[in-house]
């Protein structure tokens, strides 16, 4: 399951990670911190909004207070003046009766009335029945609208039947009992009516009704510093009896009912400021959008700081994790000059920071490491050419033995000519094969060398050989191991005869396959018998080989590597290939003359 399903892993360099981070732990604080300051501010306007609204409100208030007491006041004129009281109870004839109505009771209700800062209407209803009324038919006009007399005289009889009489305290409180209400058609026209008893206390403790007066005052005129302008383009005032019927309104909808639920609902701002002369409430509506619309503008205020403050927070970390990862890169560049091997790459820092001893200890490991790689490589090179020297000293006498070995046949059997030319022959191989102590050598030379040990050889087996070189001319241009060719011509003329065969064939090719150079010596020999059957197919087995085979094979693999080397391929009865294969490396000047070969 684990190779079906990879991992995928997204390589993030450091820098990106220091800024990630640090952006990710600051700017978390800066919203949180954004979003606390956001609500308090947004509590702070909320309750700044409620308290300028409700001072409104108050001021509203005194203001209607203040003309409410000014009708206590007027009412006040006519309560508190026993004399009037006491004129308006006793009458001795018809004359004290015309008397007390001209010169007592209309000079007071006109100074009443005239005293009143504002437009009153002044009703008057008298248990004395010897004092006669006075009234005017309004024709169903508002008595505030008209120029006539805006007082009247009534009879009690008039009183009696009235609904709103009957419910009007039956129990005085000298001074203080007095009713606020809109009766009959005040509504309907727009008035409320200041309610009080006329009272004697002349004759007795408790306080004689000797009448009764009602004060009408225009709601307009008493309300009028009820307006929503006041309070904000959008919002509604709203004045609301004890039963929640609205009395009077400014701005807003229309309505009769005062919906507090579904206002609060909706998010509005209710403000509930009472009247206590009345019994009602003023009520302040600012609408959720009217509200919200502060809010938001903090809100976007708070946010643009926010977002203000995570720019310049980003920035700073950009420079911070530049800094940072400027330094990291230098060091794992070194750490990857390291690992490909280079160890000269130093890397410096300023300060006194763990940067700088990381650096310094950085710089102390490459040197030492590249000290002791120099050391083990040197060491395992001296190693290589000692065994390279070793194998070359082996292969060097086996074949003099050989040829020396035919030297003494030649000279037992007195063929001067023959001996001549093979110790010749041999003089020259061994010129080629020393090289000048090296053991690198160009192709050229080594297919020289290769004839110089045929031509001796030709001594030697005369026209029962055959040797053919195919060679493209490109190739002289490489270098080679020395005596790579030699030992397996060698090898032919060794053991690739038998009584059947007479002649051997050997063709010798050099040739350049792609990306290597590739050595061919093929026989027609009786090839390996079947005990010494070779694995073919890898070619690297060469345990059964003989010496010198082995030989040629360890010393290309310990100067180029083991994916070079020798491989074999053979039939019984059919013949011997060997296949040599060396990486192309151009020889570095250019070495002896040209010989043709045979």
């Amino acid at each position: 399951m684990a190779g079906k399903f990879e991992r995928i892993r997204v390589k993030i360099p450091f820098g990106y990670k220091l800024m990630i981070s640090y952006c990710v732990f600051i700017i978390i604080p800066v919203l949180l911190v954004g979003q606390i300051a956001n609500q308090v501010f947004v509590k702070s306007t909320r309750e700044q909004t409620y308290n300028n609204i409700q001072g409104t409100l108050h001021q509203m208030s005194e203001n209607i207070s203040y003309k409410m007491e000014d009708m206590i006041r007027i009412s006040d004129m006519l309560y508190f003046d026993t004399t009037f009281n006491s004129r308006l109870r006793f009458t001795e004839s018809a004359w004290v009766s015309y008397d007390t109505t001209i010169n007592v009771l209309i000079p007071k209700l006109e100074t009443a009335v005239s005293t009143a800062n504002r437009r009153i209407w002044l009703s008057i209803y008298l248990r004395n029945d010897d004092l006669r009324e006075i009234y005017d038919s309004y024709a169903y006009s508002d008595p505030l609208d008209s120029n006539k007399r805006l007082f009247d005289i009534y009879q009690y009889e008039r009183l009696e039947d009235r609904t709103w009489y009957k419910l009007y305290p039956k129990e005085e409180n000298y001074g203080v009992t007095l009713q606020w209400k809109q009766i009959e058609d005040d509504a309907s026209n727009g008035r409320i009516s200041l309610l009080r008893r006329l009272v004697d206390i002349s004759t007795t403790i408790k306080p004689q009704e000797i009448g009764f007066m009602r004060i009408n005052v225009s709601m307009t005129d008493l309300f009028e510093s009820m307006d929503y302008n006041k309070i904000g383009d959008g919002t509604a005032l709203y004045l609301s009896d004890s039963q929640g019927r609205v009395v009077l309104s400014s701005g807003g909808k229309q309505t009769n009912v005062f919906r507090e639920k579904e206002l609060r609902k909706n998010g509005d701002l209710l403000i509930r400021k009472p009247i206590p002369q009345l019994g009602w409430d003023l009520i302040a509506v600012v609408p959720a959008q009217i509200v919200e619309k502060d809010t938001v503008k903090i809100r976007n205020l708070t946010y643009l700081i926010c977002l203000i403050c995570i720019g310049i927070f980003f920035v700073v970390s950009i420079v911070v994790s530049r800094y940072f990862s400027r330094r990291v890169s230098k060091i794992v560049s070194v750490l990857d000059s390291f690992q490909e091997g280079e160890f000269h790459k130093r890397v410096s820092f300023k300060g006194n920071d763990e940067f700088t001893h990381i650096s310094s200890a950085l710089n102390d490991m490459g040197s030492n490491i590249g000290k002791l790689i120099n050391e083990v490589y040197l060491a395992d090179l001296q190693k290589k050419e000692a065994e390279l020297e070793s194998l070359h000293a082996q292969i060097n006498p086996h074949f003099l033995y050989n040829t020396l070995s035919s030297i003494s046949r030649l000279a037992r059997f007195g063929m001067l000519d023959k001996l001549q030319r093979m110790v010749m022959d041999l003089a020259k191989f061994y010129r080629l094969s020393l090289n000048d102590g090296r053991n690198i050598i160009s192709v050229k030379n080594e297919l020289e060398q290769a004839q110089a040990y045929v031509d001796i050889q030709k001594i030697k087996y005369d026209e029962r050989m055959q040797v053919t070189y195919d060679y493209a001319p490109e190739v002289v241009r490489y270098e080679t191991v020395k005596l790579i060719m030699q030992p397996f011509i060698e090898n032919v003329l060794e053991h690739a005869w038998t009584g059947e065969y007479i002649h051997i064939r050997i063709t010798a090719t050099v040739l350049e396959v792609e990306d290597v150079l590739e050595f061919k010596i093929i026989d027609n020999g009786v090839g390996f018998p079947p005990g010494r059957v070779l694995d073919n197919t890898a070619g690297q087995d060469l345990t059964n080989a003989g010496y010198g085979i082995r030989n040629v094979d360890q010393r290309i693999k310990l100067h180029y590597g083991n994916e070079y080397g020798v491989t074999l391929f053979s039939r019984a009865g059919i013949g011997t290939t060997v296949r040599i294969v060396i990486p192309l490396v151009k020889r570095k000047v250019a070495e002896g003359r040209n010989k043709t070969l045979l």
